[in-house]
């Protein structure tokens, strides 16, 4: 089961390394296995997240996910994007900006630092968004209660979560935006035009991919009906009950990406305090979230979000953290290993508590109880 789901990881490590090591040396390999470890650790959350919504794909989709999803994750997030990034903000075509990142490092390592004010308030607002959908959503198990509790009867007002959004945007963009880290400036104009395109962008990537999720429970609904009983779920090669498909799971593939994309915006941009070389950068990062997309199947695949049932939240609260963080560097640096070390701790203790749960219920690693709530006691 390890090897068949990290195989690839592994694989790729070794060759990548290899690489490193051919093109830039002892020096080059280390970099590159820097930036491997840097992009998993800041992404650990990521793949309980991704975990969560890939579960309810079908096989192929997962298979999509693992393939064509790497390859923009890596070439597309990981080398293009930062290169976008410099032609846009310095009004330059892509054959020069391509040039300016191989021949002119510097430049190009400023270039992007500077975009850093508008890439941080789009993904901020993205991933805060998921946060504030989670916490204000009612759900059957409940973590740290005495904030889910009174959070799930609030999100009974409509838009919260937006209006909530929408509030920490115009804060940020008065307060940290007007000065921004690197002598950028104000950039209070910049902030709050990328924060309502992270906003826009959450709302109709996620919109869409609800209405065809919800469109397809009431389609077997009626077919329940019109059978006159619940049809059995059809299984996977997993075990795992069939999960979406056609227009359902393409859009929950795109909010997929789109969480991805949110969460490497600070990898990409930490990654400049090891090297400003794009192919190095690439190629360290890229090892790390195919390790990443490995987890999210490993996940899926190993039911561990069902049987831990904490993990969820605790990858939800790093995601909030995650998303406050990147609006605070817009104005100050705050060095990658405390953001890493965030997620990794609150994921820690959800995990603890899930382990402490199933104990008390005399079930470990079994979800099966039926309860409609369930409390960590915290």
């Amino acid at each position: 089961m390890l090897l068949k789901t990290f195989g690839w990881s592994f694989a790729i490590t070794a060759a990548g390394l290899a690489l490193a090591g051919v093109l830039w040396g002892w020096q080059g390999l280390a970099i590159v296995g820097i930036l491997s470890i840097l992009e998993i650790s800041l992404s650990f959350d990521n793949a309980v997240i991704n975990a969560g919504i890939l579960r309810k794909m079908n096989a192929f989709w997962q298979k999509i996910f693992l393939t064509v999803g790497i390859l923009i994750a890596v070439f597309g997030m990981r080398l293009v994007f930062p290169v976008v990034i410099v032609a846009i903000t310095a009004k330059l075509g892509p054959i020069e900006a391509v040039n300016l990142a191989i021949n002119d490092k510097t430049r190009y390592e400023d270039l992007v630092t500077s975009a850093h004010p508008a890439i941080a308030a789009f993904g901020g607002i993205f991933l805060l968004m998921i946060f504030l959908d989670f916490i204000f959503e009612e759900r059957d198990y409940k973590w740290l209660s005495w904030i889910e509790k009174p959070m799930a009867k609030m999100g009974k007002l409509d838009m919260l979560s937006v209006i909530i959004a929408l509030v920490v945007l115009l804060v940020t963009s008065m307060t940290v935006a007007t000065a921004a880290a690197h002598g950028a400036g104000d950039k209070s104009a910049t902030v709050l035009l990328a924060g309502v395109a992270g906003l826009l962008t959450y709302l109709v990537v996620a919109g869409i991919s609800g209405y065809f999720e919800d469109k397809l429970d009431e389609d077997e609904d009626d077919e329940e009906g019109e059978a006159g009983q619940p049809a059995a779920p059809a299984r996977n090669g997993t075990g795992a009950a069939v999960g979406l498909a056609g227009k359902a799971a393409f859009f929950m593939f795109l909010y997929l990406e789109v969480i991805d994309a949110s969460f490497s915006f600070d990898g990409v941009i930490g990654a400049f305090a090891i090297t400003n070389d794009i192919f190095m950068m690439a190629l360290g990062l890229g090892i790390g979230a195919m390790y990443i997309r490995s987890l999210t199947v490993f996940l899926v695949r190993k039911g561990t979000l069902d049987d831990y049932v904490y993990l969820e939240h605790g990858a939800h609260y790093a995601i909030g953290a995650l998303a406050v963080i990147l609006l605070i560097t817009i104005k100050y640096e705050i060095n990658e290993v405390i953001t890493g070390l965030v997620g990794i701790v609150l994921i820690g203790l959800s995990f603890a508590s899930s382990v402490v749960r199933n104990r008390r219920e005399g079930k470990p690693g079994d979800s099966s109880g039926k309860s409609s709530e369930v409390t960590s006691g915290v």
